[in-house]
């Protein structure tokens, strides 16, 4: 579904992703990890549309898609929830839903993705018209996630949905994405607990300082000493 082939993208002077290559099958939950600046939300990024590589192809079904901006991008089926969640803190929960849906034309098929969304994520139909700002972490974070899920993305990019979240409620995010899984849609994921990220994922590329150092099935990577003592703190 989605090729990165010697992927370079530079902010200002600083190379971030050196010659990146990645690749991930339809229906695979495919996990980056690293440490904080080894370029995994800059290669969410070039993948959604947010930022051009200098060099390399970044290629979605077979159709090369750099360079291409964001909302087409979104059109072609690419959504992202992003690091930070960039939920709209004035709107209510529905209405922040209702913006991950602004190209679809069919009023049935939101109110599925809707009650799809509060399926997933129960907390938010009682939340549906609280201002969004006023949501717990993980509750903003719900509603990032259902709000990329309301375009119909073939690929969701997920950068780092349990950042600062309670142990509980990363349990939730991670079981919601093997349910995503489960449904059909494609899951790149930027996690930095690469420990919860590789129990729900196909495979994983280890990134250090902007080049892929490593990746394998998710148990190879699990197994690998290196990983084990630089990220599973074993």
């Amino acid at each position: 579904m989605l090729l990165l082939e010697g992927v370079n993208v530079f902010y200002g002077g600083i190379h971030a992703l050196r010659d990146v290559s990645i690749a991930v099958m339809a229906g695979e939950v495919v996990t980056l990890i690293g440490a904080n600046g080894a370029g995994k939300s800059t290669t969410l990024r070039a993948v959604s549309g947010l930022l051009v590589p200098r060099s390399g192809r970044i290629v979605f079904e077979g159709e090369e898609i750099a360079g291409i901006p964001a909302h087409q991008l979104v059109a072609r089926g690419i959504s992202m929830a992003p690091e930070g969640r960039g939920i709209f803190a004035n709107l209510t929960v529905l209405e922040n839903l209702e913006m991950g849906a602004y190209l679809v034309r069919s009023s049935a098929q939101i109110k599925d993705d809707l009650e799809r969304g509060f399926t997933l994520f129960p907390r938010l139909r009682e939340r549906m018209k609280q201002r969004a700002g006023t949501l717990s972490g993980g509750e903003q974070q719900m509603l990032a996630i259902a709000r990329a899920l309301m375009s119909r993305p073939k690929l969701l990019l997920l950068d780092e949905p349990s950042l600062g979240l309670a142990p509980l409620v990363c349990q939730t995010i991670f079981s919601t994405i093997a349910t995503i899984k489960a449904a059909g849609t494609t899951v790149l994921l930027v996690e930095q607990n690469a420990n919860a990220a590789l129990k729900q994922s196909d495979r994983a590329y280890v990134l250090e300082t902007g080049s892929v150092m490593l990746h394998g099935s998710a148990e190879e990577i699990a197994g690998h000493p290196g990983v084990r003592e630089a990220y599973l703190g074993e």
